[in-house]
Parts: structure tokens; C-alpha cells; sequence
């Protein structure tokens, strides 16, 4: 069930079955030469509704905007400070738990998102330990690639040059789901160069074309797909154990 195609009352309806909501999480950044910008909060996009198709989960619309001011020196990139996107977070659960939502899942796809999105929930639960309450929900941040099984198909798929940014695991996701933007370019060198990440004119200059260690001419809309298939099906495990978690008495 997807949130953005629901009417209020069959948002009200899924509440009395169940307390869990998945809000896919990514951002909008270069990805090479042939990544498209919104690689990272498609993928998880993709998987989430996915996923939903064969379980009863509701998917909140994607947080498309994450943190990527080290692609800034790239056209197209988009990025917000941490303290906007801390803000942003808080914003987003406060809403859903208004409604009744106790479980609150964040599906990633943006390494550069997860200590931001973890100091947002411990924002959370700061206010409500200084008022010395409950929460009232709790919150479960999931990179997609770490979910079940999918970090070891990865790695059978592309055992050389996967790298760390624009990889050719992710955008065969995008491949799989968008066929008609997939996008071909001679790589020099063949798997890109790797190292720290710092400021947007630093990135630029150590990685020329954007990429991180990677071989993106690997990916295949076929590779996407069992990459998806996999992610799904580890998803709703995921949620489901998360969903079973009982507070103490």
C-alpha cells in the first residue's frame, strides 16, 4: 500500500491492523557518468514498492533530499545541511505518530545520510527523556544493501570493481526499473579511484568523473532485478521483526 495513493480513511483503516510505516530515504547526487541523480532514493523506492505488492506494508512517499554536499561540485546534485535534514526527520515522525504510527522504518540508500538520520532519532528521544516519557514510537534506520542476503549477491554479481559510489549494484536497480534511462559510457580507468571524502572541491578533484572505486559497465537490468527480488523479500522480514518488537512493561 502505498501512502501518496491512499486516502486518509484507508490510511485509518491500515492503522487498525497495523502500526508500521516504511519511508524510503535517499538522495539526489551524481553518479558517474552513467548513474542517474536519483540512484539513491530510487533504489530504496524501488524495493519498497516492491515489496508492498506481495505485503501488507504501507510506504510513506520518498525523502528524496538527503546529504550530498561532497557532490556539490557536480551539476544536478542537491543537498541539505545537517541541521535541515535533522529537522526534516523530526518533522516526518512527528506527523506519522500523530496519526497512531509506532513504528517508524527508514529504508536508505545513501551511506552519507546514516549519521544524520541517527543524531535525528536520538533528537527524538532526547525530547522525550528531558520530559521524562515515553516516545511513543520508535524509529529503525536500514541500509538496503544491508538487508538479507542482498550485500552477498551483490558480491557474486560484480566480484571486482563494485566499489563504494555509484556501484554497479545500485544502478542496476535503476536499470531494472527504468530501462528507457539507461545510460552507456566509456570508463578511464576501468574501475575508478578510491579514498576519503571530504569537501565538494576535493571530491571533484580526486574522483574527475564521480565515481568511487567502481565499474558501473557491470550492471545489467537483469543483475538489477534479482538484486531487487532479493531486497524485497528481506525487506518485509525486516519490517516484520521490527513490527513484532514489544516495548517493556
Amino acid at each position: 500500500m502505498l501512502l501518496h495513493l491512499s486516502t486518509w480513511s484507508e490510511v485509518e483503516g491500515f492503522l487498525a491492523r497495523s502500526k508500521t510505516v516504511v519511508v524510503p530515504i535517499g538522495s539526489n547526487e551524481q553518479h558517474g557518468p552513467t548513474g542517474l541523480l536519483g540512484t539513491d532514493w530510487l533504489c530504496p523506492e524501488i524495493i519498497a514498492h516492491e515489496a508492498q505488492k506481495s505485503g501488507d506494508i504501507l510506504v510513506a512517499p520518498t525523502f528524496n533530499i538527503g546529504m550530498a554536499q561532497h557532490h556539490l561540485g557536480f551539476p544536478g546534485t542537491i543537498s541539505l545541511r545537517p541541521s535541515t535534514f535533522i529537522a526534516a526527520i523530526g518533522d516526518w515522525c512527528r506527523s506519522l505518530s500523530a496519526h497512531g504510527f509506532e513504528k517508524i522504518y527508514f529504508l536508505n540508500g545513501h551511506g552519507g545520510n546514516v549519521a544524520t538520520i541517527e543524531a535525528a532519532f536520538s533528537e527524538l528521544y532526547a525530547e522525550a527523556s528531558f520530559a521524562g516519557k515515553p516516545r511513543g514510537f520508535a524509529c529503525k534506520l536500514k541500509n538496503w544493501w544491508e538487508l538479507k542476503g542482498v550485500l552477498a549477491l551483490a558480491n557474486s554479481q560484480f566480484p571486482t570493481g563494485h566499489g563504494s559510489h555509484a556501484t554497479p549494484s545500485e544502478i542496476a536497480v535503476t536499470q531494472w526499473a527504468y530501462p528507457d534511462a539507461i545510460k552507456t559510457a566509456d570508463y578511464a580507468p576501468k574501475i575508478a579511484p578510491t579514498g576519503p571524502i571530504r569537501e565538494a572541491m576535493d571530491f571533484r578533484a580526486r574522483y574527475p568523473d564521480g565515481r568511487m572505486g567502481s565499474d558501473p559497465a557491470q550492471a545489467t537490468p537483469e543483475k538489477g532485478g534479482e538484486l531487487v527480488r532479493m531486497a524485497a523479500i528481506g525487506l518485509l522480514e525486516d519490517v516484520a521483526a521490527f513490527s513484532a518488537e514489544t516495548a517493556p512493561a
